[in-house]
């Protein structure tokens, strides 16, 4: 299986790791049967996403997409993180190998996952807004 060179950067110098104490939304999605879980965390301020990290535990691919997909989102305001799709994600990382294309499905869930849960602590409902998450296609082949 062949990954491109910004796979392999973003898998081996992996942007946005960690966790935000104080976040402000937080979403995790994926499980263990699939073998991937993508937890994300976002600090939102005026709207914009001032900082974002996440945690996966995962393949090369899974790591990458969701070291892109905050990297992508990161300073941008909450509208343009919702546009966020996996097909942005796979472009930017200059593709993946059809059987990892689930990864960044994952990334995109797991960003919509944390703005659901921002939405949520505000008191509003998120699903007019972020839309049906969904599960990882994947998950249900296992």
């Amino acid at each position: 299986m062949l990954y491109t060179d910004k796979v392999m950067d973003h898998f081996t110098n992996p942007r946005n790791v960690g966790e935000i104490a104080d976040a402000d939304g937080v979403g995790e999605v994926g499980n263990a049967k699939c073998g991937d879980i993508m937890k994300m965390y976002l600090k939102i301020k005026n709207g914009v996403i001032e900082d974002v990290k996440f945690k996966t535990f995962g393949c090369g691919a899974a790591i990458a997409t969701s070291s892109m997909a905050t990297e992508m989102i990161k300073g941008k305001s909450i509208e343009d993180a919702l546009k966020l799709s996996n097909k942005a994600v796979v472009e930017a990382l200059e593709g993946l190998p059809p059987a990892k294309i689930h990864c960044s499905v994952l990334a995109e869930q797991a960003v919509k996952a944390a703005l659901s849960d921002y939405y949520t602590k505000l008191g509003i409902d998120p699903a007019p807004i972020v839309g049906d998450i969904g599960d990882c296609e994947a998950c249900h082949v296992h």
